[in-house]
Parts: structure tokens; C-alpha cells; sequence
């Protein structure tokens, strides 16, 4: 971190600031729609602030999961989920899908990525995912820009 004063962009330009919040709470509507578990949107946008480095998203959405009932150990082990038994198929699926979304300057979304989700998640499911990593992606990059606080 460094003492240079930031622009907070929300607050510097509120009506775009809005349309994103809008257009998350849309996302959010279509993976309910599309019967993805809330949950796992919440661990979905934990993940991606976890590539990001985004702090105050990780802070924020991490709060978010506990209070809908995520475990713990969950959150805990979420940058190693491969290894672990705590996801299921469509876990994986959209964590995998999740992070080609977050990591396209590493090779874009690869044929055997997106087929890996195509093959356990309905068509509903992958656009759900494809717009909650966009969104987060996003925010991510709001909060980043704008050094939003977080902790002392």
C-alpha cells in the first residue's frame, strides 16, 4: 500500500457505479433461475476476489457466505478446491469455468476449460457463471483502482 490519495470511483461517477450494482443484482437473479446454489455464487465471487487480490470483495463476500450458512472450511480451502472432497461436480464446474473467466490474459477460455463446465452444467449455468465472474471481475477492479479500506 502507498499514502497516494484515491479517487473513489463510485462515488466519483455514481450512475455507472449503480448500473453495475443493477446489473449484479440481475446475475444474481439468472443463476438463481438457472438453480445454481447460492452459496456457491457467494464462493464463485470469494474465488475470483481471491485471484484478484481484492480485499475488501474477499472481506465483503466472505461475511456474505457465512451468514447464508457456508462452512467455514469451505472458504478456508477455496484456493486449493481441486484438492479437497468439499465440492461437488457443479462446484468444480463453475469454479473451473470461474477462474479460465478471471485468468483470460493467462489464455483466454480454453476449448477443454469451457467443455470441462459444458459437460456438467446446463446452458443456464454457464452463462450464470460467465456473468457472475464478469460482474465480480468488475468490482474487483473498482475496489483495486479505488483502494477501497479495509481493517485498520
Amino acid at each position: 500500500m502507498t499514502d497516494t490519495q484515491r479517487v473513489n470511483i463510485g462515488k466519483q461517477h455514481p450512475a455507472p457505479y449503480k448500473t453495475l450494482i443493477a446489473l449484479s443484482s440481475q446475475v444474481e437473479e439468472a443463476a438463481a433461475a438457472a438453480g445454481l446454489d447460492p452459496l456457491l455464487v457467494e464462493l464463485l465471487r470469494i474465488r475470483t476476489s481471491q485471484i484478484n487480490g481484492c480485499a475488501f470483495c474477499l472481506r465483503m463476500h466472505t461475511g456474505d457466505a457465512i451468514k447464508k450458512g457456508e462452512n467455514p472450511d469451505r472458504i478456508a480451502v477455496l484456493p486449493a478446491w481441486e484438492e479437497t472432497g468439499y465440492f461437488s461436480e457443479t462446484d468444480r464446474a463453475a469454479l473451473r469455468l470461474t477462474e479460465a473467466i478471471t485468468r483470460v490474459p493467462d489464455g483466454h477460455v480454453s476449448d477443454e476449460e469451457y467443455n470441462a463446465a459444458a459437460a456438467v452444467l446446463t446452458a443456464d449455468q454457464i452463462s450464470a457463471v460467465a456473468w457472475l465472474a464478469t460482474v465480480m471481475n468488475a468490482f474487483n477492479r473498482v475496489a483495486i483502482t479505488s483502494r477501497y479500506p479495509v481493517g485498520g
